[in-house]
């Protein structure tokens, strides 16, 4: 604890409060003294009582936090609070009051001490006994500490109330002397003159009681010259920072559009994650998944140890659309066949999507032959299973949600399968919204991946941009899930088999038989439906495609009940 010197008297320092100028005190020896102590310092404060450099050095080296002393090098008047109040202490008397008598406190045989408060000084003047006492001390504590109520007890718990302490405030009564010399370089400080303290502004050459004024020109030229080159340079940081300002305001439109939109969605947008937290769950991005439309995707952790996919968007040339699409379509989603969206990172550049991750990967991995780690070969009745939850996930995402969505990217890459096999739709980064009871859409160029598009997306004189584009996509990925094979091969010599939906077609139209293929009796009516469902998606013009909803039914209707269209 810091000491503080005043007179010859050590007194330890409980309390600093710059903001009211108070500092709390207590008596050094009355504190080691224990529960009966013996005060013998008297300390009487008056308008001329200052520390001296040796107390104001004692004190600032054992507490150097002190910011008000170090700024001004001298202390200023110490006076009594409103807090305070004196306790008169009887040492060593022949006689006195029994109700005050220090029980505890035994001094020469025969003498007794006694303690009296301020209210008693009436009955300290008839107290005749005070003649023949050894010492009288009187001590300063704070009024809030002593039991007014029963001041019989005050003469055992005195104790406590001379630990508690006292309280003095300064008040710095030289401030517009001192500003005026520390501006000119001098240092303030007191000067003793004739039995009493004044002011004075210790300069490098002499003592002045006002300032160090034109003998200290040189340091002040200084310190001018300092304070010009610190505008100076301050001026120019400023510049180079309202350029900057001015440069990130021109690039930022994306993100304040983005910002927008989130906004405008509210509570349907997911928990918003930042990238530092992206980082710690996927461990500094250490286990890469694969990679997705517009960025790569790494497997991680959410903090309750759920595992997790997370999508690390790339640069993209469409200013993050389609980041705000995803997170703003699958924010509003809830479906079984929807890819669940469980956070998203919006930080400057870096943006990232969370998704519930699927140990089965994506659909792709099992339908085509012509992979070598394709593990597992998925059964006819798989397959049609889940051709039906797709179909069921784009009805509810054309018809189900309150705002129509449209994927335009359905393809086996962004169908994921959880631990059951159940397929879910991913990879709304193309998504556009709809709030028309039709689903007519406005885009702009073509959209999607080759050999899934529908042919009204590259152009119109096939018709408009609807949610049949997505029908189109989903029966080409049917077709593939039948052939195992892509739609279009480029690496076929014999261009009679480069397109699989014509060649399927004709061999269906035949009447071939199935078996080929793998396909049993019990199954081949799940691979019919899937075929002749199929064809009937990618016809050329969208009026003859049928809706998602109406697919969902044919493929869990009769096949007696479907027919085949015409040829695509």
């Amino acid at each position: 604890m810091p000491i503080l010197s005043l007179g010859s008297n050590n007194y330890t320092v409980t309390n600093i409060d710059y903001q009211k100028q108070t500092i709390s005190l207590a008596d050094s020896d009355v504190l080691a003294a224990g529960t009966c102590p013996s005060p013998r310092h008297n300390l009487t404060l008056t308008d001329t009582l200052f520390l001296s450099n040796t107390s104001y050095l004692n004190y600032l080296n054992y507490n150097p936090y002190i910011n008000y002393l170090n700024y001004h090098p001298y202390l200023s008047y110490l006076n009594y609070t409103s807090l305070d109040t004196n306790l008169t202490f009887f040492l060593d008397c022949s006689d006195g009051p029994p109700e005050r008598r220090i029980t505890c406190l035994s001094g020469s045989v025969g003498k007794v001490s006694y303690i009296f408060t301020e209210r008693d000084f009436s009955d300290i003047k008839e107290y005749e006994g005070a003649k023949q006492c050894q010492e009288i001390v009187v001590v300063p504590v704070l009024d809030q500490e002593v039991n007014w109520g029963n001041l019989s007890a005050l003469s055992s718990d005195f104790g406590r109330v001379l630990n508690k302490g006292f309280q003095l405030g300064w008040s710095d009564k030289t401030s517009e002397q001192c500003d005026p010399c520390e501006l000119s370089g001098g240092r303030c400080g007191y000067q003793f003159t004739e039995a009493s303290f004044v002011f004075a502004c210790f300069c490098s050459n002499r003592v002045s009681n006002q300032h160090c004024g034109t003998h200290n020109s040189k340091k002040t030229r200084i310190m001018i010259g300092i304070f010009t080159a610190s505008a100076g340079l301050s001026l120019g940081c400023l510049i180079i920072l309202v350029g900057l300002l001015h440069y990130r305001k021109s690039h930022s439109n994306n993100m304040h559009s983005v910002e927008d939109l989130l906004h405008k969605y509210g509570s349907s947008v997911p928990k918003r994650y930042k990238y530092s937290e992206i980082k710690r769950m996927t461990k500094s991005f250490s286990h890469k998944l694969g990679q997705g439309g517009y960025g790569n995707v790494f497997k991680g952790n959410l903090y309750d140890g759920r595992p997790i996919a997370v999508k690390v968007l790339g640069e993209s040339k469409e200013n993050g659309e389609e980041f705000v699409n995803e997170v703003a379509s699958i924010g509003r989603t809830s479906h079984v066949n929807i890819v669940c969206l469980l956070g998203f990172c919006l930080e400057g550049s870096k943006r990232a999507l969370i998704y519930e991750f699927m140990p089965n990967g994506s659909l792709e991995k099992f339908i085509y032959m012509e992979i070598p780690y394709a593990k597992i070969k998925l059964g006819w009745k798989k397959l049609y299973e889940i051709a039906v939850g797709i179909a069921q996930g784009l009805e509810y995402l054309h018809r189900g949600c309150n705002t129509r969505i449209v994927h335009f990217d359905i393809k086996p890459h962004n169908i994921l399968l959880d631990q059951d096999f159940c397929p879910k739709i991913s990879d709304f980064g193309l998504a556009k919204l709809c709030l028309l009871k039709e689903s007519i859409i406005s885009v702009a160029g073509a959209r999607g991946t080759v050999g899934y598009i529908a042919p009204e997306v590259f152009s119109r004189n096939f018709g408009v941009v609807s949610s049949k584009s997505d029908v189109y996509s989903y029966g080409m990925m049917v077709l593939e899930m039948v052939g195992g094979r892509k739609n279009i091969d480029a690496r076929k010599e014999n261009t009679s088999e480069i397109y699989f939906p014509h060649w399927v077609y004709d061999h269906l139209d035949q009447h071939d038989t199935l078996e080929a293929c793998g396909v049993t009796r019990e199954t081949e009516e799940f691979v019919k439906k899937m075929i002749i469902v199929g064809l009937w998606c990618i016809q050329i013009r969208p009026a003859d495609r049928p809706s998602m909803d109406r697919v969902v039914d044919m493929l869990q209707g009769s096949i007696s009940d479907l027919q085949l269209p015409t040829k695509p």
